[in-house]
């Protein structure tokens, strides 16, 4: 994770911390984006696969 989330900001409690970082992470990573380690699929269509799987 880029260290300007939490070098750059303040945050009062843990919890607004972990909102504040979930939310950089997410804006940040492309989940639409196909991955070769995930057979040229997308981290959704992965995930997606894997929660028919245990089912």
């Amino acid at each position: 994770m880029n260290k300007e989330e939490v070098n750059v900001n303040t945050y009062e409690t843990f919890k607004e911390a972990k909102m504040a970082i979930f939310e950089f992470i997410e804006s940040w990573y492309n989940n639409t984006r196909i991955h070769s380690s995930n057979g040229y699929i997308t981290p959704n269509q992965k995930y997606a696969e894997y929660l028919k799987s245990i089912a």
